[in-house]
């Protein structure tokens, strides 16, 4: 069954709703640059309360980042009691390879052959983990770090899926559109921040939640 992760939430009646709906990965973004962003506290108390409302039924929480170094990502993935890390900027093999076990690395190509040296790049840091992506395979932006609501390219992807074995697919993902690409790329996981909002950036909309997933469960 693909995953469905529901990233950049931002409170916890939100994050309750998204694990309510079905999210299998809810992320919680700590680039201070992101509209979505969340601080240590607010996201610690909010990993808190979930897990003491959901028990062993709490979906899979994850951190995002961009360019911190391994030490800080170890401890607020340890101080907000996260379950993984997502390295979303340019960070480097070593530090992947620092944060083994609890970090994937989301990768923004801009074509197919940029897209198979990345997974060169990082091949030795690539987690065996099946509770989480392999990598995560984001739109092509030469500014911006994910979460612009573009399109990833369909070739690309296409040339990331024999080669990494549970890839998540993001970018420009919506409920219109999510059952299509699950259908043609068939990957590990998918990956919405902006496609299941209606205003405010980080609150998502329980109609359009529920409509992905559901879109995300039945695609065939």
């Amino acid at each position: 069954m693909t995953k469905a992760k529901i990233c950049g939430v931002r409170s916890y009646e939100n994050a309750l709703m998204v694990a309510e709906c079905g999210a299998d990965l809810i992320g919680l973004n700590f680039y201070p640059e992101s509209p979505r962003f969340i601080d240590r506290e607010a996201a610690g108390d909010l990993v808190k309360r979930l897990r003491a409302r959901l028990g062993d039924h709490c979906p899979v929480l994850v951190g995002v980042f961009v360019n911190e170094s391994a030490g800080r990502v170890r401890e607020a993935v340890a101080s907000v009691a996260l379950d993984y890390a997502q390295l979303s900027g340019d960070e480097c093999p070593e530090t992947l390879e620092e944060l083994s076990g609890i970090a994937f690395k989301g990768i923004r190509p801009k074509t197919a052959e940029d897209a198979l040296a990345d997974v060169d790049r990082y091949a030795n840091a690539i987690t065996t983990d099946g509770r989480m992506p392999s990598l995560l395979l984001d739109a092509f932006n030469p500014k911006l770090y994910g979460g612009t609501g573009e399109t990833t390219a369909l070739e690309v992807a296409l040339a990331l899926r024999d080669v990494a074995p549970r890839l998540m697919l993001a970018g420009g993902l919506n409920p219109e559109n999510v059952a299509e690409r699950v259908r043609a790329i068939r990957p590990w996981g998918v990956d919405v921040a902006s496609g299941v909002e209606s205003g405010i950036p980080g609150f998502k909309d329980e109609d359009k939640v529920r409509a992905f997933i559901a879109q995300v469960r039945k695609a065939k």
